[in-house]
């Protein structure tokens, strides 16, 4: 949307009105403020201007006017300013409300490359038509992925261990050395039956009721999973048939651990889960995309020179193509596009430190946001790191993706450590060992190897000392563990934890300590910079339920709990947490004082109410609590949690309590429109707090939270889900038709509304100086702070 230019003038009858309506403001804020937490330390300074617009609504803001930016809008009595339904802190959304919506489109220039690879990289991997190199296969290696690697399941062996100490791909049949993975193997019935971990060995009852069952890693167990005899638990010669109607047995502990298998007894072959499922470009293979000819990419998206331009990808067209001139040694061609900035270049990894995690992982739902049933349906699920990919998935397929690196203003550097979370000590080849057994170690390594790739590779880091790169960190101690060459680049992170008082390791996971990891490594930096990282939210799968019901939006009148905390509260109640560094301390204390069901030693929080309910028992109503809820309580669990999307998702009002960490766009968005801070030494006050509030202010906030909750959910790759499935199979499921009915901006949008604003005014840039076509007036081009009113 254009907005036409309008001059002001101060006349006095006009400062009179504006006057008049900053008095009104004034008493609306002063009635208000005392009551809400302050969060100045998460603030930027304000600017005072002597002339500018005044709107106290809460409601959505439609300007049928462009003032120019150095006139001050204000769209609610926090002075946050409303742009597409969200309240943005001051500076950046007066950017964003009067630059980024004007923004115009701009001519790129896409190279669409042609470099050959050696050999054809031997039939065992994708060329890389930019680099010109292979990208090998899972368990194949070298400059045409002719050499065939053998990666064991079983650490070496000895009398007492035979089958080497434990690690997850531990193997009592036939190893695939190619991904280290086990099967039944030749000479059974089902060869291609996975054979995972406790099914190959022997196991003992608990000595004690409820006790968990005993493996013994030591003893295989051989007769019974290669039996076919009807009265023994069996697994590798098991008809699937006889087993479901219970002619014969079946040993418990197996189960089909891989992906790519389905059922009890993985007789049905289903989709594998890829990135963007190699974009109809290719064939999943365990989370490889094994791609057609002519094309390359993670997910098979770029096209080559040799791929027909009917099938490029929406991020490529229209376009105007140039055909290439065949003299020159290097074949390419280029074609133009018109996009609007910012332009993101995605980095293609040797697949080691992205898409091989994928393909190795032992455990279907580990670090992906979906699997494939059956019907290879797609089913959603509850790994709330699931984020990483389906960010990545989006940014890929966006109209913001670039192929040119000269033009691009930003540098995605995919590596998926999401998955390194849950396949440390996966394989002999995949293991913490070497790294003094630190899963923080072994990660930072990963991210240092990304580093010196593209340093080696690519031109782009040294120009803005990567400053104008980015990076996604998982873990729940987020970018703790990044090595000190990559720290000047945005982090992209759940847990932002400037260590501003948790100046530490605070994960309770003695695996996931980065105190100790060496200075010369890591260096000296926090944990998160809010001047230039971002916290993003976690994934949550769509739930057709709560999306048809629009749970987000009930009233208050229908919101009869006062405040609700539903999680594990510590070594208090049964099957708590033990550690006392859980959560910090914070969800403990919150129990101790309003604990809403008894403790081990039969105690209630000693300030418990019927209106607040703080529980350990996970109710099968859930979101209902939530829905049914005024505030609801975001607090730590070993690290970040994902209770802040439970509580936006449900228009409840979240309760924020971790001093010092910032959570989903806390940085960018103004928190006192939609949420409450509370100091973690104010827990016992904490109900005091939340009955001053008002209702007209309840209704500020809980307005606010029905406005930007949408900005908290992965709509986009939600959607390219939606198509892929209609398109390949026809199904069109209920999460498909509720996700396709929301129009506002998702997690792909905001993200890429800050790295808009961050573009035009991160000081570092314009000492750069850059002579390109950004697609904005001039004005829009300066730095914010250099205007004056």
């Amino acid at each position: 949307m254009m907005f036409p230019i309008k001059t002001w003038k101060c006349s006095p009858s006009l400062i009179a009105a504006v006057a008049s309506l900053v008095v009104v403001v004034s008493i609306v804020h002063v009635l208000f403020s005392p009551l809400v937490p302050s969060l100045d330390n998460l603030r930027a300074q304000k600017v005072q201007k002597s002339c500018f617009p005044v709107d106290g609504s809460r409601e959505r803001v439609s300007y049928g006017f462009a003032a120019n930016l150095s006139q001050r809008v204000y769209a609610d009595s926090r002075k946050a300013v409303i742009y597409r339904g969200a309240p943005w802190r001051e500076e950046i959304g007066q950017w964003l409300l009067h630059c980024h919506s004007a923004t115009s489109t701009i001519d790129v220039v896409e190279k669409i490359s042609g470099n050959r690879c050696k050999n054809d990289c031997s039939g065992q991997g994708i060329c890389n038509h930019e680099l010109g190199q292979c990208r090998c296969f899972h368990g194949y290696s070298g400059e045409e992925c002719s050499e065939r690697l053998h990666f064991k399941c079983n650490h070496p062996g000895s009398p007492e261990q035979p089958y080497g100490p434990w690690v997850v791909s531990i193997c009592a049949g036939y190893c695939d050395t190619t991904r280290a993975m086990c099967f039944c193997g030749q000479g059974t019935k089902y060869p291609n039956r996975p054979l995972a971990e406790a099914c190959g060995f022997q196991t003992e009852l608990p000595s004690i009721p409820d006790d968990p069952i005993v493996t013994n890693w030591a003893k295989p167990d051989l007769d019974n999973i290669f039996t076919t005899n009807i009265s023994k638990p069996g697994w590798c010669n098991v008809n699937p048939e006889e087993a479901y109607s219970s002619k014969v047995r079946f040993k418990e502990e197996c189960d089909c651990k891989y992906d790519g298998l389905w059922g009890r007894f993985c007789e049905m072959p289903v989709q594998s889960t890829c990135i963007n499922q190699c974009s109809g470009h290719g064939h999943c293979h365990g989370g490889f995309c094994q791609c057609d000819g002519g094309w390359y990419g993670a997910d098979c998206s770029i096209p080559s020179i040799l791929s027909t331009v009917h099938d490029w990808p929406k991020w490529l067209r229209p376009a105007t193509v140039n055909v290439p001139d065949t003299r020159h040694s290097i074949p390419s061609m280029s074609a133009v596009v018109k996009k609007k900035r910012p332009l993101i270049y995605v980095y293609d990894l040797p697949p080691e430190l992205n898409i091989h995690l994928l393909e190795g992982r032992h455990y279907k739902f580990e670090c992906v946001n979906r699997i494939y049933n059956d019907m290879n349906a797609t089913f959603w699920t509850e790994e709330l790191y699931g984020s990483q990919m389906a960010l990545y998935e989006s940014i890929l397929a966006s109209p913001y993706r670039t192929l040119n690196g000269e033009q691009a203003d930003y540098f995605f550097v995919p590596v998926l450590d999401s998955c390194i979370i849950t396949r440390a000590d996966d394989a002999p080849h995949f293991s913490m060992r070497d790294l003094g057994g630190l899963r923080s170690s072994m990660t930072l390594e990963f991210y240092k190897k990304a580093y010196d790739h593209i340093v080696d590779q690519y031109p782009y880091w040294n120009r803005s000392a990567g400053r104008d790169h980015f990076w996604s960190f998982s873990w729940d101690e987020g970018a703790c563990y990044a090595p000190k060459e990559i720290w000047s680049s945005m982090m992209l992170v759940h847990w932002g934890n400037t260590n501003s008082k948790h100046n530490h390791s605070t994960t309770a996971y003695f695996l996931d300590n980065w105190d100790t990891i060496p200075s010369d490594k890591r260096g000296n930096h926090p944990c998160f910079d809010p001047q230039k990282d971002l916290v993003i939210p976690a994934w949550k799968k769509p739930n057709p339920d709560s999306l048809r019901l629009k749970l987000w939006s009930r009233s208050l009148k229908e919101r009869t709990t006062l405040f609700y905390f539903n999680g594990n509260l510590g070594s208090a109640y049964a099957n708590g947490r033990p550690e006392s560094t859980y959560s910090m301390g914070i969800r403990q204390n919150l129990a101790k004082e309003f604990g809403s069901i008894p403790d081990m030693e039969g105690k209630l929080g000693r300030q418990h109410s019927d209106d607040v309910i703080v529980t350990p028992l996970r109710s099968n109503d859930y979101y209902e609590k939530l829905a049914s809820s005024i505030f609801c309580g975001v607090l730590p669990g070993d690290g970040w949690s994902g209770r802040m999307e439970d509580s936006i998702f449900h228009g409840c009002i979240p309760v924020v309590i971790q001093d010092g960490i910032y959570l989903p766009y806390e940085n960018v968005l103004d928190y006192n429109s939609f949420a409450v801070r509370v100091r973690e030494d104010e827990i016992p006050n904490l109900m005091q707090i939340l009955r001053a509030f008002n209702e007209t202010e309840i209704e500020f906030l809980l307005a606010n939270v029905r406005m930007i909750w949408q900005r908290f959910f992965y709509r986009d790759s939600i959607v390219l889900e939606a198509e892929r499935q209609e398109i390949g199979y026809g199904h069109v499921a209920d999460w498909a038709v509720e996700a396709l009915k929301l129009s506002e901006e998702d997690v792909l949008s905001t993200f890429l509304e800050v790295l808009h604003y961050k573009l035009n005014n991160d000081p570092w840039r314009q000492e750069l100086n850059l002579q390109k076509d950004f697609g904005l007036t001039k004005e829009c081009q300066r730095s914010t702070n250099q205007l004056k009113c």
